[in-house]
């Protein structure tokens, strides 16, 4: 099980296996890949954290459906290179779309426009699911909803995280028993 920050973590089982990446892309990615390689290889890694919501009205827990980054240039690389660096995720059959990247969206137009392409925001799916991909490992991500993306979410993000880790905790006790 992977998850960014202690914070997040705080309920879960000590019996479950946890790895603790610590915020963004780069943190995400490079510890995914070292256990990955260290092996032995899990069947899954499984994502929980939070997640900015982009819509209106989104709260709860989601597991993602895709996975995409909001801060590379994807069309721009493939214009360059004529390859595709980045593309989206696919990862379940249904469920939210969750836009990845190392800002922490807390304007309401970087929101607005994130809203176009995504469900939720956060700033390590794509990075985990990506290096277990790599790896040739299937990924589960699911998020619970911390706040809603733009001006104010960096401290409702700290007042709803513990909250959230109960839930998540919550999640874990009936998914994975």
């Amino acid at each position: 099980m992977v998850l960014a920050v202690e914070e997040e973590a705080r309920y879960l089982p000590p019996e479950l296996p946890v790895l603790l990446t610590g915020m963004g892309k780069v943190n995400a990615a490079s510890a995914v890949a070292a256990v990955l390689a260290a092996g032995p290889r899990p069947a899954l890694v499984l994502n929980l954290g939070t997640a900015g919501a982009l819509r209106p009205g989104w709260g709860g827990i989601h597991e993602v459906a895709t996975v995409l980054q909001h801060d590379l240039d994807t069309a721009l690389l493939r214009t360059l290179t004529g390859q595709t660096y980045g593309a989206p995720l696919p990862l379940a059959a249904e469920g939210a779309v969750l836009a990845t990247g190392d800002t922490f969206v807390a304007d309401d137009a970087a929101r607005d426009r994130l809203a176009q392409r995504a469900d939720l925001v956060d700033m390590e799916g794509y990075a985990i699911a990506w290096a277990a991909s790599q790896a040739g490992v299937p990924c589960r991500l699911v998020k619970q909803v911390s706040d809603q993306a733009g001006e104010g979410a960096a401290r409702t993000w700290r007042e709803s995280v513990d909250d959230c880790a109960r839930d998540l905790a919550d999640w874990a006790g009936r998914h994975l028993a």
